[in-house]
């Protein structure tokens, strides 16, 4: 970002991995009926859930951001 302080840089990047957390909840909280205790969660959909819980220890640049693909 051109023209910023590398603290104001700092709290950019701060910001974007908030709203990276809060859409990957978003997306957990729309597939938690999957995991309810009725049903079997598939190898697939654990595996998806878990990546998505993943996110902010693999992902190093919260402009660009390799979401899982989301099971059938």
């Amino acid at each position: 970002v051109e023209n910023t302080t590398a603290d104001e840089q700092t709290e950019l990047i701060n910001q974007k991995w908030i709203e990276i957390r809060e859409l990957r909840n978003q997306i957990l909280k729309d597939t938690d009926w999957r995991a309810s205790s009725d049903l079997t969660l598939s190898n697939a959909w654990k595996n998806y859930r878990n990546d998505l819980r993943q996110i902010p220890q693999t992902q190093t640049d919260p402009y660009n951001i390799t979401w899982p693909t989301k099971p059938s």
